[in-house]
């Protein structure tokens, strides 16, 4: 019995004698592709993850001028600055500030500087111990800081720092200093050596090549690890909170608490103001550094000829 010819379309039509391969047609309600799905979940993610950040500020700044703030996130009902008025004092933001500023300062310089110290023969030394060494100093960051606060305290009134401020920027920047180190090595490492043993031929000592041509070299690295340091000390509450006893020496990481009074009542008004303030330092510290941030290093070219 003679079968029935089936006409099939050609997936292919010429054009000029190349085959071109003919587009099936997108029918009216077909799912997404796989790629298109995971793009949009990714999307929704990152959705997400915006509005995490951005709702909190959007309350801090609309309730720092609203005549009846509170948790919120709408729009003033009433403008004012009584808020901001309320907490610029000696008391509330002044003195607080400054303390912020010579405890999170110090506590910086001594960090960036034992960094560079300690992160110059981890780069330029090959040790037998130096990955265990790097290990060890990438784990103790994992450690939180109050499985060591107890014995800090005792060791702190055995030796007389308490309630200090350089005691406690001291101890600041030792639970800064491992990642301090891990960062400045990484960094240190993209600067060729190449230039350090040119200026030991100039006649220039270790410590000349670390301070004049190495850490120049890398001042996008060098920002990083300062400004990573002091926001990390700025927003510190629990140390200073623990080994700063006195009311005139608390910083105004720890200060903040005054605006949570008793049975739950809180000055949302006041706490928002001020938290505007307290952010501040840190905002100007990025945009004063922020074009060495967007540097990079471009030594590529420095060695050679």
């Amino acid at each position: 019995m003679p079968m029935a010819a089936v006409s099939r379309t050609p997936d292919t039509t010429k054009a000029s004698g190349v085959a071109v391969p003919r587009r099936r047609p997108v029918r009216p309600g077909s799912s997404l592709s796989r790629a298109t799905r995971q793009r949009l979940a990714a999307d929704l993610g990152l959705l997400v993850v915006l509005g995490a950040f951005v709702l909190p500020l959007v309350w801090l700044i609309f309730a720092s001028v609203d005549t009846e703030p509170s948790m919120k996130v709408a729009p003033p009902s009433g403008l004012t600055t009584e808020n901001f008025s309320n907490v610029l004092t000696d008391e509330i933001t002044f003195t607080p500030m400054i303390n912020s500023l010579l405890l999170c300062g110090s506590a910086t310089l001594m960090t960036v500087t034992a960094a560079s110290l300690a992160a110059y023969p981890l780069s330029r030394y090959k040790a037998r111990f130096s990955r265990p060494y790097l290990l060890t100093i990438l784990f103790s960051t994992c450690l939180p800081i109050t499985a060591v606060m107890v014995p800090v305290y005792g060791l702190f009134v055995q030796v007389n720092l308490i309630d200090t401020m350089h005691g406690t920027s001291f101890f600041l920047a030792t639970s800064q200093l491992p990642f301090a180190v891990w960062l400045m090595k990484n960094f240190m490492d993209g600067v060729p050596i190449a230039l350090e043993e040119a200026a030991w031929t100039d006649g220039a000592s270790w410590l000349q090549a670390l301070t004049k041509v190495i850490l120049p070299l890398m001042g996008p690295g060098f920002a990083v690890v300062t400004v990573y340091s002091f926001i990390q000390m700025w927003g510190n509450f629990f140390v200073p909170f623990m080994l700063i006893i006195s009311p005139e020496q608390l910083p105004a990481s720890v200060s903040i608490f005054t605006f949570f009074g008793n049975l739950g009542s809180i000055a949302f008004g006041e706490l928002a103001a001020f938290s505007i303030l307290y952010s501040t330092p840190v905002l100007l510290l990025y945009i004063l550094i922020a074009k060495r941030l967007g540097g990079g290093f471009t030594l590529g070219g420095a060695v050679k000829g």
